[in-house]
């Protein structure tokens, strides 16, 4: 028998009872929702809507199906549907009629919504743990090779000269703004919807804010219709998730190129690379090549959630069902991600010899030369052509900018000087460039210090 099906006089047809069921995956809100339903039953034991007894009775029976759920035991039906309708059956079953007085003063509606809520504030706090784990490896890092020194790159072309650590960083910052977008997704997350009932709230005399100091809210929604309406907090952590995994992406993307014989810049360790069933030589970098798949499918499901609410009327509709396999869908694919990332790059070794020996071609220098001249008060843009002509005279001759004698570098300028080739000294370009958030190594340092530092407030 159904809870709802006082009004029906047909029974469910089989196919809809598979089609219609959520418990396939919401199974994993029943902790959630059992906590939701004992800061309930307290609040209409204090509103005197149940008795004490009735209050205590109902939460002693939650407390045996949690034991229940976490020890495995609890035996979930598709014919009730989804998690709710199965823990309130198990609920009654022990504790007879009293436990149908849990539902009093509520819906499913604003149940799920509260449940959705509960699930979330978890896992925000652990994906943001595992942020700033992530933080702290690149950190190490990029203290640990702050000395070598590699190309920095734009149109996947040797640019100017950096600090690996400088690079290193850059993820490090992106990181950063990825936890502070989970710290702001968290506050509109962390408000209670529950006493929104199916869309009109209650016409029993309910203590809201009882219960989200009961379950740690910072307060109350303002509005039934949009309480249970709205999955604006799901489809901002999932965004926040999306551009998690893009960051991660591109940092996969360039693992993935300096792997590869053509840079050889790095070496992932074998416990994170397999190899070939045909070809016995191949060490291939998988895991930053699924984390550059996965991030495909977190997108999805916030697409997928985005088109899903596009055009649904006020309040609930069942279409808000498919909110939650893409949303645990994300959870596990960032959280893993995150995690075997980290345990990945702790593991990684860089090799110095072979990204210094890279700047030595490319004229990563070349904008050094045009500083230079600007120091010898040549306008820039004339600075700017007489570095081009140097270049392509370097091409033409198979040489380096390092290896130009005075009497070639005069013939460009006669402001050229023996103190060029200090000035364009691949550590020289580098530790120039010392104003904040450049790749000087006393300013590698600075940031560094500051990042341990905020990581330690946090």
């Amino acid at each position: 028998m159904k809870m709802w099906d006082g009004r029906f006089q047909e029974s469910t047809d089989a196919l809809v009872e598979e089609f219609n069921a959520s418990i396939g995956f919401d199974y994993k809100l029943a902790k959630y929702d059992i906590q939701g339903s004992m800061a309930h039953a307290k609040m209409l034991a204090k509103c005197g809507i149940i008795t004490e007894e009735d209050s205590k009775e109902i939460i002693k029976g939650l407390e045996e199906i949690l034991t229940e759920v976490e020890a495995g035991e609890f035996e979930f039906t598709v014919e009730l549907e989804d998690i709710h309708m199965n823990i309130e059956k198990r609920l009654t079953d022990k504790i007879g009629p009293v436990g149908g007085k849990l539902h009093t003063a509520r819906s499913r509606n604003d149940q799920v919504a509260l449940d959705v809520r509960l699930y979330l504030r978890d896992q925000i706090e652990q994906i943001k743990e595992l942020v700033k784990q992530l933080q702290q490896v690149l950190l190490d890092l990029a203290e640990e090779n702050i000395d070598i020194i590699m190309p920095g790159y734009t149109h996947l072309q040797r640019a100017q000269p950096i600090r690996l650590a400088h690079h290193l960083l850059a993820y490090q910052q992106k990181l950063g703004r990825d936890y502070d977008r989970l710290v702001d997704c968290y506050k509109r997350v962390n408000i209670l919807p529950l006493g929104s009932g199916a869309l009109a709230g209650t016409k029993f005399p309910i203590d809201r804010d009882f219960v989200a100091k009961e379950l740690g809210f910072a307060g109350v929604s303002q509005n039934s219709l949009d309480a249970v309406s709205d999955r604006d907090f799901v489809i901002e952590f999932l965004a926040a998730s999306s551009t998690i995994m893009m960051h991660l992406s591109r940092f996969s993307e360039e693992l993935i190129i300096w792997t590869s014989s053509e840079f050889n810049f790095v070496e992932i360790s074998d416990s994170f690379c397999t190899g070939s069933s045909i070809m016995p030589q191949k060490k291939n970098p998988d895991i930053p090549e699924l984390i550059r798949g996965k991030t495909g499918r977190v997108y999805g499901n916030l697409i997928q959630l985005l088109v899903t609410m596009k055009g649904l009327p006020l309040a609930y509709n069942k279409d808000m069902q498919e909110d939650k396999e893409g949303l645990f869908d994300t959870v596990d694919t960032v959280k893993k991600s995150l995690e075997i990332f980290a345990r990945m790059m702790a593991k990684t070794k860089f090799k110095a010899d072979k990204m210094k020996a890279s700047t030595e071609g490319g004229f990563v220098n070349a904008t050094d030369v045009a500083d230079y001249l600007v120091d010898k008060n040549i306008p820039f843009r004339e600075a700017h052509e007489i570095v081009g002509k140097s270049v392509f005279y370097c091409i033409e001759n198979n040489k380096k900018l390092s290896e130009l004698t005075m009497e070639e570098w005069q013939n460009f300028s006669e402001v050229f000087s023996d103190d060029i080739y200090h000035a364009i000294a691949i550590e020289t370009c580098v530790d120039a460039r010392n104003t904040i958030g450049g790749p000087a190594r006393e300013e590698i340092e600075r940031v560094i210090k500051q990042e341990r530092n905020l990581l330690a407030i946090d």
